[in-house]
């Protein structure tokens, strides 16, 4: 929110200066981002008033000037200005005067013809980007006047960066209600005036959606002139508050709502065919707003509408059909309590910027609507004229202001600070809040404006706002040093990213919401579960895999000249599964497991002399997953299966230990090749909470006898997998107590050519070691013959010789 420092203290002055109201004020929540001076600094510019313009004899773009800079004697100026005339009152640099810019005026010759001082611009005084001729001065200004004393312009303009809960103080009235409260100053309350009712027209008004309309207020003028001029006072205002002036009625109505928190509408009175109806939205109407756009609406949008057309999106924006325009002499002005939930998310599906939807989807203070409603009138009546009717002021459905009670010794142990009953409802009467006493308790009913008052807690964040942070002692935490024991089988997520990073991986943190392309190419989801108001409109659906996030960074890193990428991200995925009901963590028909997923593109190694570059392939992303699952390695299990996202060829499913636990593979070359990579990177996924348990150590003693290696060559079908082979060997090893020598096996070489038909040859290599003995080569040989009969028996296996 962007004001000007002077229009806030019109309403709460404090004897600080500006930089000490924006600490004040960042320190009680409202944050100051930027506090700018409104205008540069100059010096020497004055108001002067052009008492004639001649051409200059030498050029014909050229103007001589005469001007009373209210000296007593006439300046002399050369001036090149489409606009100069005589009678206009413009800024003069006299000479000395220095400029935003460092110019510093002197006494000049144009054309042969001497220029005694400078007329300027808006843009060379640095007050806009406006160039076109000079900057026009009001016309009840004294020449002579200091300019920035003619135009205030010694003001900052501030900028508060709200939380979305402080709905409160978007507006002058409600930032400087904390300001009077942090400060003690006195606070200007609005004046209401007493509206002289001349007319007896009213407009019917139904209300038929009480969920929809809490509260609804308007009345009739008629008679108004629409191109009466906005007072400068007000239109400098809105300039420096960021709103560009449009016209007298819309000015007013943008002014009641920045001053007062109001948004207000203002319709045609004779553009409404009928009386106006407060509804539900049917399905599939359309409505042509303001700003030219056109939206298809749905049952849970609320309008205002006639029986023939709808007039307005209903606490949004107004529709074209009942705009007001210069020509427009009846109006209709309405101001109302739109509750929240139904305002909530509706800029955002319509793609809108809506100052007013900003304002009610957070809560608008709805006791204040008919002050406010006269308020506006009475302006209307000063700026543009005309007849006021009665106001038509209809309550439906208003929120219930439930008390909130606050403990004084909770308050005292939250903030640590032992703060008395007295400070307390100091705070409290500052603020403005009613409230009773009931012995160590306070029970307060929050003020209409003020929806973010609902529980204990909220009512402590008020005492510590206004006692302020900085009072709070900084004092560290005293508590016994317990030493807990580290769960060592545990393998939770700070345990997960820390591996990850080690295996030379970097943590990525994506956005749960994705694309839906995303979902049907890489999950094969035709039914991803869809969000009703998105942040953007690509980012429609939930995630069900963290695949296409991480892939959406490899592409991103590639595009900015990275030729190796290894990420992985550690998140919640969203899946539809009727068997999940509604809990405290939990939303019913909705899965949420986390995920671990990483992936890997480009070398496999850092560019180095030691190793020739290859590209990263299935196997090292293996490794690293083995090596992520430490000793529980031994139980995973690769099986050849097809992913969406994966190559059909080179992908596998996990098992560990029997169960499905994810997938590993490289990306299929189509999505490799829309994502504009010159090869495929490698990626695993699986559930975090099937490997959040390791196996816990067992010391054994270490054997001192040595190690016998033996080398084993066999010819297999080409379509047996090494890992059957090695489940064989391993079931054997485990039925036979005398194999129990047998410490390691490795498959060191693969072989095969063109004679060699259908199958290939392998050749193994087996670690033998005995505990207490030496092995002799009789026990060598028995382990060797039953680990190859095994093979032959269950694969078919044959020696090579």
């Amino acid at each position: 929110m962007q004001f000007p420092e002077s229009w806030l203290r019109a309403w709460a002055n404090p004897a600080i200066d500006s930089q000490t109201l924006s600490h004040r004020l960042t320190m009680a929540g409202l944050e100051v981002e930027e506090a700018e001076p409104y205008a540069p600094p100059f010096t020497g510019i004055v108001v002067a008033r052009i008492e004639s313009a001649e051409p200059h004899p030498d050029a014909d773009k050229l103007r001589v000037c005469q001007v009373n800079d209210g000296s007593g004697s006439p300046l002399q100026i050369v001036c090149g200005a489409p606009n100069a005339a005589a009678g206009l009152l413009v800024p003069l640099a006299r000479v000395g005067a220095e400029l935003p810019d460092g110019m510093k005026i002197g006494p000049v010759k144009m054309r042969g013809v001497e220029s005694r001082g400078m007329l300027c611009s808006a843009r060379e005084l640095g007050l806009s980007q406006d160039h076109a001729g000079l900057l026009e001065l009001p016309a009840d200004l004294t020449p002579g006047t200091d300019l920035r004393q003619a135009l205030d312009l010694d003001d900052t303009i501030l900028t508060l960066k709200l939380t979305p809960n402080r709905a409160d103080c978007l507006s002058i009235l409600g930032v400087a209600r904390e300001v009077a409260a942090l400060t003690g100053c006195a606070l200007q309350t609005p004046s209401v005036p007493s509206v002289p009712v001349s007319i007896p027209d009213r407009l019917s008004v139904q209300v038929q959606a009480p969920d929809l309309c809490g509260r609804f207020a308007g009345r009739i003028v008629r008679g108004v002139n629409a191109r009466a001029a906005t007072p400068d006072w007000m239109k400098s205002r809105l300039e420096r508050a960021g709103q560009r002036s449009v016209s007298a009625l819309v000015d007013i109505s943008n002014y009641v709502m920045l001053e007062l928190g109001r948004p207000t509408h203002v319709f045609d009175l004779q553009r409404i065919q009928g009386g106006l109806t407060v509804r539900w939205a049917r399905e599939g109407e359309q409505l042509e707003l303001l700003n030219d756009q056109t939206v298809t609406l749905s049952s849970d949008v609320g309008v205002i509408g006639t029986d023939q057309a709808l007039e307005s999106l209903a606490g949004v924006m107004g529709g074209q059909a009942s705009a007001v325009t210069l020509d427009t002499t009846d109006v209709f002005l309405e101001a109302a309590f739109w509750w929240p939930e139904a305002i909530m998310g509706l800029t955002r599906r319509f793609k809108l910027a809506s100052e007013a939807a900003h304002r009610f989807e957070r809560g608008v203070d709805f006791s204040t609507i008919p002050a406010h409603l006269d308020i506006m009138t009475q302006l209307i009546l000063d700026i543009c004229g005309g007849q006021a009717g009665p106001m038509d002021d209809q309550i439906i459905n208003l929120p219930a202001r439930e008390a909130v009670r606050m403990r004084l010794s909770r308050c005292t142990r939250v903030l640590g600070v032992a703060l008395s009953a007295e400070q307390v409802a100091g705070v409290f009467t500052r603020l403005g809040f009613h409230f009773e006493q009931q012995g160590d308790t306070f029970v307060v009913t929050p003020p209409a404006a003020r929806f973010d008052l609902t529980i204990e807690e909220d009512l402590i964040e008020e005492v510590a706002r206004i006692y302020g942070f900085d009072q709070i002692p900084d004092q560290p935490p005293v508590a016994p040093a317990r030493m807990l024991a580290q769960p060592e089988i545990l393998y939770g997520p700070h345990a997960m990213r820390a591996a990850m990073a080690a295996l030379d991986f970097q943590e990525v943190i994506n956005f749960s919401f994705v694309e839906e392309a995303w979902e049907r190419n890489y999950c094969g989801n035709e039914q991803p579960i869809r969000l009703l108001n998105p942040i953007a409109s690509q980012l429609a659906v939930m995630r069900s895999s963290l695949i296409g996030g991480l892939l959406a960074n490899i592409a991103h890193n590639a595009k900015h000249r990275q030729t190796r990428v290894r990420v992985f991200e550690l998140g919640r995925v969203f899946a539809r599964d009727a068997q999940v009901a509604d809990g405290d963590l939990s939303v019913a028909g909705v899965a949420q497991p986390t995920y671990l997923a990483a992936a890997a593109w480009g070398p496999a190694l850092p560019e180095q002399w030691g190793e020739a570059t290859r590209a990263v392939d299935f196997f090292d992303l293996k490794r690293d997953l083995e090596s992520l699952l430490g000793a529980r390695a031994a139980g995973l299990r690769c099986e050849a299966a097809n992913h969406p996202a994966l190559h059909p060829g080179r992908s596998a499913r996990l098992l560990l230990d029997g169960q499905a636990i994810g997938w590993l593979g490289e990306v299929h070359p189509r999505w490799a090749q829309d994502l504009d990579l010159p090869h495929a990177p490698v990626v695993f996924e699986l559930d975090a909470q099937a490997i959040a348990e390791r196996v816990f150590p067992q010391p054994a003693e270490l054997s001192r006898q040595p190690v016998v290696v033996r080398d084993l060559a066999i010819w297999v079908d080409a379509d047996q997998p090494w890992q059957s082979l090695l489940d064989t060997l391993e079931h054997q090893i485990a039925s036979d107590a005398a194999l129990a020598v047998v410490k390691d096996i490795k498959l060191f070489d693969i072989w095969r050519d063109a004679s060699s038909g259908n199958q290939r040859s392998l050749a193994l290599r087996f670690w033998f070691q005995g505990q207490n003995a030496t092995l002799d080569e009789r026990q060598i040989e028995y382990c060797m013959q039953g680990l190859t009969d095994a093979l032959a028996k269950h694969h078919g296996a044959r020696l090579r010789t």
